[in-house]
């Protein structure tokens, strides 16, 4: 076993035992905490599929967090309200079911993904980045003037999802539920990376050129793996909804874009437990330092830039190499 995947083992361990030590302490908070860390690192494993491997830098991740996150909301309120969901030309049942929420979230954010990025793939460079921020932006507004959702004041559904033979409602339960969907997920991107897929993804960041030399579209190649990993962050929105049994635009905004990114470049860009890391950074530094200060992102940014100026391989990077050297 190498020095990384000892890092990620710990941080699996990790993210998994304190859960359970905060519950024997009967601090029900601790486990909320880490039930956010495993969402956020999965949204963030959503977009290190795109930025970390396809070398897409994509300032829009927001658009499918969020519509991942109103796909679960609208459901679960027409299910209260008994009333069906008219999506042209279907007519969808609500409902409170997980599994259902999650297929539609994840449906809803590939289709999302693979709209913007068959525009978005024909630029390159900052370029993308400002059609994916743009395409975003707008899905932003149309959320705040849909007052037949809440519009700017958001969509409160009042209860939690279910899921078969399990209490959603406990929050140890809720959390274990998460933490599978997570695993299994990063789990999926470490076969479709080192598959010929993955391989051929990495070669299109690499030289796109000489890809296509070999007989390999570049575009079609991007365009899946920018639709994959839509589809990962459109159900991490699903399960952050259900987390706060609350959506808002908020999810759609920029700022979601950047938390996002700000996960996988702390964690390691390209590395499958970097949001991991990035995200349980993120919420232990917002938990212990947000209190003290409505300044607490200046620390953040600080660290920020001294992993991309010090520590190019991020946080678990950095472990790494202080374990090969220790």
């Amino acid at each position: 076993m190498n020095r990384e995947a000892l890092a990620s083992l710990v941080l699996a361990a990790g993210l998994l035992v304190v859960p359970l030590i905060a519950l024997g302490l009967d601090d029900p908070f601790i486990v909320t905490l880490a039930t956010k860390v495993a969402i956020l690192a999965l949204a963030g494993a959503g977009l290190n599929l795109a930025l970390g491997f396809g070398g897409l830098v994509s300032f829009g991740h927001a658009a499918f967090f969020g519509l991942g996150g109103y796909a679960a909301s609208i459901l679960a309120s027409h299910a209260l309200n008994y009333e069906p969901v008219f999506v042209w030309p279907f007519e969808i049942s609500g409902t409170t079911s997980m599994p259902v929420i999650w297929l539609v979230a994840m449906v809803a954010g590939a289709i999302a993904a693979a709209a913007i990025g068959a525009l978005s793939l024909r630029t390159g460079g900052v370029y993308f980045i400002m059609i994916t921020l743009a395409f975003a932006q707008m899905i932003y507004y149309f959320a705040i003037s849909w007052p037949a959702y809440g519009g700017e004041d958001g969509l409160s559904i009042y209860v939690r999802d279910s899921f078969p033979g399990l209490n959603t409602l406990d929050p140890l339960q809720f959390f274990l539920i998460c933490y599978v969907v997570l695993m299994v997920a990063l789990a999926f991107c470490f076969v479709l990376t080192r598959s010929r897929f993955g391989l051929a993804l990495q070669a299109a960041r690499q030289n796109a050129t000489r890809l296509a030399a070999v007989g390999i579209e570049p575009f079609g190649i991007r365009l899946m793996a920018f639709a994959i990993s839509g589809a990962i962050t459109a159900l991490a929105g699903a399960l952050y909804a259900d987390l706060n049994r609350f959506v808002s635009p908020a999810m759609l905004n920029w700022h979601t874009s950047g938390e996002i990114m700000v996960f996988v470049i702390l964690g390691g860009v390209g590395r499958i437990f970097g949001p991991v890391a990035g995200a349980a950074l993120y919420i232990v530094l917002e938990h212990n330092l947000g209190g003290l200060t409505e300044y607490w992102q200046l620390p953040l940014g600080l660290l920020l830039l001294a992993v991309v100026l010090y520590a190019r391989g991020g946080i678990l990077g950095l472990v790494s190499r202080q374990v090969r050297h220790g």
